[in-house]
């Protein structure tokens, strides 16, 4: 009989209920045992969800990070938050945001770095390691909840992260080589195995998602090393790997002494075969075979043919599962009553997910008749899609096939660039600027209800957004920033107000996602090819740069960042679609310019998240990607500048792709790597300007004056001052006046002072 399991469930509750309960506990309206008790309703909802699973995850649910609770079991903690006072919680959130609510009143402590998790839009905290790293084991919280699962009815399959993938997540300082920790690590790996098998589980989930990488003789035997010595756990291990094909270590994976192995099966399912052959007869093999990063209906009649052969071979040996956790996507599709009907039958969220799994399991236990009727509407939903004149626009797709290179090329080279834009931008030296956003405040989000719901006017709307663009304009000026933006009151997310305005996407009132912490965003999801009806941000734009004689800069998300912030079609390459959003945003930045505005900004912060993970499948990728933002961006005089924002990306490995996008100015994020990603500026000349972020907007402490500056002087050892941008590192449409307006007060302090010193 197969099996039916899952890796991982949303945490943040069918309306973001975590969201919520962390932030009203931040603010100190709740108390921690509330918060506590909040989390402990989400875990019991979500297990009742699973119920009829064979095995159901634990230890997935979080209250920020996945990673960042493996620290904490791990007792990994970075040592400037180990040395203040307070409670395990305190300590947690220190290191999340870089203050607890006990912490009211003070400065607070520096965050831990955030960066990308794999290929994906969600963000983790990064464990620190260095040479005096230690390591303590402190199960308590995955034991409990093991406890609360038995409670509700459900078989608990605890969830924790692989010590070879946990070591290579970590940043080691001052080049510290992570895998020398590796023999402190495993004996508390062995401890934590023996308490989850004294909890009474019969596996555990080790996840190990690096198996997907290349990865180089060290990191393999790194992986032989470990798994003998973890291999007299009683537990038994479910070693999984998912966002990918295993390649060259498919071998060693089926060959490691674990009981089990799971793969993903969408992306790797070419490998299959060769898994069935050679996984010894012994072990389980765990297929994803449900898209866990995706929302679209899965084909379960053309799934089935391929699956019965398989199920026939392995018997019991085969379980069946999502090809990752469902984090990646929302809750449940039933909330979305006002989707149009015919788009929504071709989608299933986290929950509908878990329906296809039941029935798959249904299907080749008892047989197809068993679910006949389900099956059914499943092939009218598929067939409904392929068939759909919705999807396909002949039009978009001779717009696309007439690209010729000259769409992204500039006029002129750089440097005749700079000194015309110098000219007529008239800018001092360390320009100051924002990257776009200011706080979305409590009126402004009641506004934008009140108006989706019809409760107020369309005139009293705009005069609302104008009043909030107005005040963020005057905010700038009397900071005295340079370069400044209209602070995008009007805009619900960077990717979601475009996609409301393109042809091809769709959009829902419930579909969150969660990001990191209580960040969440609502993909949207891209159907059908795109074209632009009309314009997007013109009116916005023309409006603030009326309001003001200095340089205002027009604020666009790029098409690479919309394509990988939503949810995409399955059923053409990414490149065409990319290509499709290039020409509608290169329509909106030619509007902009005749409409007078000479910067634009066309924010790419998530190019380098869409990497494959594999190294070698890099510069397909990279010029594509590149070739799409140029196309965005080229059309334009040598007198309008073009700027680019990139947010918690190592970016190093790529910086000459970076450099061949030829934006005029970029900014990028260092606050919270102390300038370390600047590193890679000693080796490269990058050519035009750059703005590396002196302000962490994702914690709410406030940077004094001293510290932007020690900053911008790091960054002047690398890159010459007359080409560097003082900014923050993200748009601040998440953070409250109140920390906003001090920290850009110290900022243009801060470039002040560097222009004296300069």
């Amino acid at each position: 009989m197969a099996k039916a399991h899952n890796l991982g469930f949303p945490r943040l509750g069918t309306r973001r209920e975590l969201k919520f309960a962390l932030e009203d506990y931040w603010r100190q309206n709740t108390t921690a045992d509330d918060l506590l008790t909040s989390a402990a309703a989400l875990r019991a909802q979500n297990w009742e969800i699973q119920a009829d699973l064979d095995l159901v995850p634990v230890g997935d649910f979080s209250l920020y990070d996945h990673v960042l609770d493996m620290s904490f079991t791990l007792g990994h903690l970075p040592e400037r938050v180990r040395q203040l006072k307070g409670t395990e919680l305190d300590h947690y959130f220190r290191v999340a945001r870089g203050r607890s609510p006990a912490d009211c009143g003070c400065s607070g402590v520096a965050a831990g770095e955030m960066t990308k998790w794999f290929d994906t839009n969600y963000h983790y905290i990064v464990p620190e390691v260095c040479g005096d790293t230690a390591f303590l084991l402190n199960s308590q919280r995955l034991v409990d909840q093991i406890a609360e699962a038995r409670s509700a009815g459900v078989t608990p399959k605890p969830v924790i992260i692989g010590p070879v993938t946990y070591l290579w997540l970590c940043k080691a300082r001052s080049g510290y080589d992570r895998l020398q920790l590796l023999q402190n690590l495993l004996p508390v790996y062995g401890q934590l195995l023996e308490q989850l098998a004294d909890s009474g589980v019969d596996w555990v989930q080790v996840d190990e998602p690096i198996l997907v990488t290349e990865l180089d003789a060290d990191w393999k035997l790194a992986f032989e090393t470990a798994y003998h010595h973890l291999k007299g756990s009683r537990a038994k291990l479910l070693l999984t790997t998912y966002f990918g094909v295993l390649g060259e270590n498919l071998q060693q994976a089926c060959n490691l002494p674990v009981a089990g192995l799971h793969v993903d099966a969408v992306r790797g399912r070419q490998e299959v075969n060769a898994l069935v052959d050679w996984l010894p007869s012994h072990k389980v093999l765990s297929l994803g075979v449900i898209d866990g990063r995706n929302i679209w209906k899965t084909d379960l009649n053309a799934l089935l043919e391929w699956l019965a052969p398989i199920h026939e071979r392995l018997g019991d040996r085969l379980w069946l599962a999502a090809s990752c956790s469902l984090l990646h996507v929302p809750v449940d599709l039933e909330l979305e009553t006002e989707l149009d009907p015919e788009i929504r039958s071709w989608l299933a969220f986290a929950v509908q997910k878990l329906d296809e799994l039941r029935l798959l399991r249904s299907a080749l236990n008892h047989g197809t008749d068993a679910v006949a009727e389900q099956l059914a509407a499943n092939a009218r939903a598929i067939a409904s899609r392929r068939a759909s004149t919705r999807v396909h626009n002949p039009t978009v797709k001779q717009q696309v096939q007439a690209i010729t290179s000259d769409l992204g090329e500039r006029r002129s080279p750089y440097p005749v660039r700079a000194e015309r834009q110098a000219v007529a931008l008239q800018l001092p030296r360390y320009p100051t600027t924002t990257i776009g956003s200011f706080p979305q405040t409590t009126d402004i989000r009641k506004a934008r209800l009140a108006y989706r719901k019809q409760e107020i006017s369309h005139e009293l709307y705009v005069s609302t957004m104008k009043g909030e663009i107005e005040r963020a304009v005057r905010e700038q000026e009397k900071l005295g920033l340079d370069v400044l933006v209209h602070g995008e009151a009007e805009r619900n997310d960077m990717v979601e107000y475009f996609g409301e305005q393109l042809e091809g996407y769709l959009f829902t009132r419930f579909g969150w996602v969660q990001s990191y912490g209580s960040r969440c965003v609502k993909p949207p999801i891209l159907y059908g090819d795109v074209q632009r009806p009309s314009s997007m941000t013109l009116d916005w734009t023309v409006y603030a740069r009326s309001l003001t004689d200095k340089p205002l800069k027009g604020m666009l998300t790029g098409p690479v960042t919309i394509l990988n912030w939503s949810f995409v079609r399955d059923d053409q390459p990414r490149r065409d679609t990319a290509l499709q959003l290039a020409l509608a945003i290169r329509q909106e930045v030619l509007d902009l310019e005749a409409a007078g505005v000479n910067v634009i900004q066309i924010d790419e912060a998530a190019l380098r998240e869409g990497l494959p993970l594999r190294r070698s499948q890099w510069q397909d990728y990279l010029d594509w990607t590149v070739d799409a933002f140029r196309i965005t961006a080229n059309g334009v005089r040598d007198t309008t500048q073009i700027h680019t924002h990139m947010c918690y990306s190592e970016f190093n490995d790529i910086i000459r792709d970076i450099a061949r996008m030829d934006a005029d100015v970029i900014t990028i994020e260092t606050s919270r790597s102390a300038m370390e990603l600047l590193d890679v500026f000693e080796e490269f000349h990058y050519p035009n300007e750059i703005g590396p972020g002196v302000y962490d907007i994702h914690t709410p402490n406030i940077p004094t004056k001293e510290q932007m500056v020690a900053l911008m002087s790091k960054a002047a050892e690398r890159i010459p001052a007359e080409r560097l941008w003082v900014n923050p590192d993200c748009g601040l449409k998440t953070r409250r006046w109140e920390e906003v307006l001090p920290a850009l007060e110290n900022m243009v302090a801060a470039a002040r002072e560097l222009r004296g010193i300069a």
